[in-house]
């Protein structure tokens, strides 16, 4: 009976127990509640498909879905020196930076690339929020300067994506010497008679709109991205008054001459080659004729027992969710 009970009844109900579905194979939209099947939400480069809530995306599926066919490479950044005040809070500085690294496989919160969109030879600089918050520290002062001398160097517009909730405290004075420092390269681009366009998405505060975020030549904003410099929470607090529907959102500040226009994801890529090349002084690009840009990959699906473990089956080919995950 031991042989019955310990090796053949697990084997019979290991055959026809009803596994758990992945975890990362559904979104829920914080804006409308809406479960998002993954493979779509990543085609749909991260925005709700239901209310077009614009969600976060990371700094490499950001420049794939820019760059003609994907293809982009990647401008070295300088390192700075990873604790220069020996900062401790709850955890020591290094521990943070290597948690973030950990969790967003990114070594610090900007990419910066260079490749083509429309044929049109571009340097990108783009934020990551999930690193720290985007938090403005040596490093993307770094980074922004050799976005800068690179784009000097190519001839090429510089396009900057900013996702940032201000300076980082880790670094003290260090970090708030960052703006005078990116803005000193932003003059660098306009010595040089380059463009210098600006997407702003959400969030994009704090000593981040005090100084690059807001210097384009072209100021474009995601839907609905919170843009400022001290939050409506805390102007609330301070004023002890109600703020405007909408107040420092994007459609607010183009309504009140903030931004020069407020684009769709879907559309970014075709209104920067729109941008750039009008800025450059070159003819106007045949979209038809453009190459594409890559599509999104899928996202892995890494089941629940962790690395390793035996994949568990998807959802029906229609799309229809699991049950728990529609509960």
């Amino acid at each position: 009976m031991n042989w019955i009970t310990n090796f053949v009844r697990p084997k019979v109900n290991a055959l026809f127990a009803r596994r758990d579905t992945p975890e990362n194979l559904w979104t829920k939209c914080p804006e409308c509640g809406t479960m998002l099947f993954h493979r779509e939400l990543t085609k749909a480069l991260m925005v709700c498909t239901n209310c077009d809530h614009h969600m976060a995306i990371s700094p490499r599926d950001r420049a794939a879905s820019l760059f003609d066919g994907g293809t982009y490479v990647e401008v070295p950044v300088p390192a700075p020196i990873e604790d220069p005040l020996r900062f401790r809070d709850q955890k020591p500085y290094p521990a943070r930076l290597k948690e973030a690294r950990r969790a967003t496989g990114q070594h610090e919160a900007m990419l910066v690339a260079e490749g083509e969109i429309g044929r049109t030879p571009i340097v990108a600089a783009i934020q990551d929020f999930s690193f720290m918050a985007g938090s403005m520290g040596m490093y993307v002062g770094n980074a922004i300067v050799a976005a800068a001398e690179r784009a000097v160097e190519r001839k090429a517009p510089l396009v900057l994506f900013s996702a940032a909730g201000g300076a980082r405290m880790q670094e003290g004075i260090l970090s708030l010497m960052q703006m005078p420092r990116t803005t000193v390269a932003v003059q660098m681009l306009k010595e040089a008679g380059l463009p210098y366009v600006v997407v702003l998405t959400h969030p994009t505060t704090g000593g981040v709109t005090a100084s690059y975020a807001m210097l384009g030549d072209v100021q474009i904003a995601e839907p609905n991205a919170l843009i400022c410099f001290a939050g409506p929470r805390v102007i609330e607090q301070t004023i002890r008054e109600k703020l405007p529907e909408g107040f420092q959102r994007a459609e607010y500040l183009l309504d009140h001459g903030m931004l020069d226009r407020v684009t769709h994801r879907k559309d970014l890529r075709e209104e920067l080659i729109v941008i750039t090349r009008m800025l450059t002084g070159q003819p106007p690009a045949i979209m038809a004729e453009l190459p594409p840009p890559a599509e999104p990959a899928p996202l892995v699906e890494t089941p629940a027992g962790g690395e390793g473990a035996e994949p568990a089956p998807g959802p029906d080919e229609d799309g229809t969710p699991p049950a728990k995950a529609a509960e």
